[in-house]
């Protein structure tokens, strides 16, 4: 892999295009759930199986991309990821029965696993250190606005035509990037056909995290004693045990965690995980508190967090330019600060709260995170020698997943206990029956935002510590650099 004079953006645009419909995808059916729900006829454990599965694809075949990239071309993990993609999108729109819909769904996920790492890798390849953070600032605006705008196309949607519908409008805009991949995508890095794929590996990683994803995903409706969420976090954490200390002896591991010896790599991925579930706390508990407690519609609902992630898609390029002038740390400080001020805020809610004051906060939240996201994560992958660049975004992209996973099962069964809690306690003090629930519940989402303020405060006294990296010459000199390869395959 070698790093571009002139940056390939016919190539990259193409990769946009197809993460983009991937990322697009990933929210597009939350506010579909209750539809699907009756149409199919099924129970709301297992209709949540179309986000669970998908989020386990993904934690499943993430960790395994540092691997696919050395060993194939990007032309040809591209076209295999948009083919898949397209596949489960068509599954998923003309599914007759709920396990040829969830079929479809993580099939969907296979294919949109590997767009992002590979995204990363091509963006790292084709710019030079001193232009990363604008380049990385463009694709933070993939990674912000597609997810922002699916739960309020959705909501649009389900609430006028058929939840199928949400597939039908994915299906055209997937083939588009896989025909211009077929066509006109060239390789731009060349291949180690001799890399071989250590197979133990791959099994111990999948158990590992995909028993994590699921025992912490399922914590949150089936509760932390039930056997199966013990059982599958037992079996998660023991297998990445043994998966970790394979990867310190394989001269050729699917993950090199050996790269957590360079410092600022391990800040920002410790950096990245808090922050990562501090930002879920608003994701899962403010549509709780705002469709239940404050009984708005699932559209208005999307619509009180668009200009938050609007903000964030306006700034990420904005950011990544100022990265590049200033470093991480100067945007990471302030952004953590209003991360940390804004959480807290949100830990104070109440019945009278308006809508206009939670969209302000929330968008102001947003705009905090913007400053922190893509800088610290490329600051640390600067750090890295190039060889050692799909490693790195492979270890970024499966603890995003994880940390999501643990940090939204947390939080709601700190909300869950506190909502129980407080719910005795205002019924032993004579409160009207009929308004305990949504006190008490109010009471648990506060008390959640309160934890989550102390997990960004974390992220905050470790952003002080941010330097911005050097690659050491001696480290460089060592790289096996190759010449840009456009041949296509």
């Amino acid at each position: 892999m070698t790093e571009q004079k002139k940056p390939p953006y016919g190539i990259i645009a193409i990769l946009f295009t197809g993460a983009f419909v991937a990322i697009f995808n990933q929210t597009l059916l939350n506010i579909a759930l209750p539809e699907i729900m009756i149409d199919l006829n099924v129970t709301a454990s297992t209709v949540q199986w179309l986000v669970t599965g998908y989020m386990l694809v993904n934690g499943i075949l993430i960790p395994a991309s540092a691997y696919f990239i050395q060993r194939y071309s990007n032309r040809s993990i591209f076209i295999v990821a948009m083919s898949l993609f397209a596949l489960g999108t068509l599954l998923a729109a003309i599914a007759p029965v709920f396990s040829v819909l969830l079929i479809g769904r993580m099939v969907q996920a296979a294919g949109s696993a590997l767009m992002m790492p590979l995204l990363m890798n091509v963006m790292l390849a084709a710019f030079p250190i001193e232009k990363r953070g604008s380049a990385m600032g463009f694709f933070g605006l993939v990674m912000v606005v597609a997810p922002a705008i699916g739960p309020t196309l959705s909501g649009f949607i389900v609430e006028h035509y058929s939840w199928r519908v949400l597939f039908w409008i994915v299906l055209p805009i997937a083939l588009i990037p896989l025909a211009l991949g077929i066509f006109k995508l060239k390789n731009l890095t060349f291949q180690d056909r001799n890399l071989s794929l250590d197979k133990l590996s791959l099994v111990l990683s999948s158990l590992g995290f995909g028993g994590i994803l699921y025992g912490f995903s399922s914590a949150g409706t089936m509760g932390w004693t039930d056997p199966v969420v013990v059982l599958t976090i037992a079996i998660g954490i023991v297998s990445l045990l043994i998966f970790g200390f394979r990867q310190l002896k394989l001269d050729e591991p699917l993950l090199q965690i050996r790269i957590y010896k360079y410092p600022m790599f391990a800040l920002s991925s410790a950096i990245s995980v808090a922050i990562s579930m501090s930002m879920f706390s608003a994701m899962i508990l403010m549509p709780i508190y705002i469709q239940t407690i404050k009984g708005i519609s699932p559209i208005e609902s999307g619509l009180l967090m668009l200009p938050g992630a609007l903000v964030m898609g306006v700034m990420s390029p904005i950011t990544g330019r100022l990265f590049d002038k200033f470093g991480a740390r100067v945007l990471a400080v302030p952004g953590l600060a209003i991360v940390v001020a804004t959480t807290y805020m949100f830990s104070q809610l109440s019945l009278e709260s308006s809508f206009f004051n939670i969209m302000l906060i929330y968008t102001i939240r947003m705009l905090g995170i913007s400053l922190v996201m893509m800088p610290v994560m490329t600051n640390g992958l600067n750090t890295l020698p190039m060889k050692s660049y799909p490693h790195g975004t492979a270890i970024n992209n499966t603890l995003q997943q994880v940390a999501g996973a643990v940090g939204s099962a947390f939080l709601i069964s700190i909300m869950n206990v506190r909502t129980e809690s407080t719910a005795k306690d205002l019924a032993a003090n004579g409160t009207d029956p009929a308004s305990i629930l949504n006190l008490a519940m109010l009471d648990g989402i506060n008390f959640a935002f309160f934890v989550s303020t102390f997990i960004a405060l974390v992220a905050l006294a470790l952003s002080i510590f941010i330097k911005k990296p050097v690659r050491p010459v001696s480290e460089a000199e060592k790289e096996i650099v190759y010449k840009r390869k456009e041949v296509t395959e």
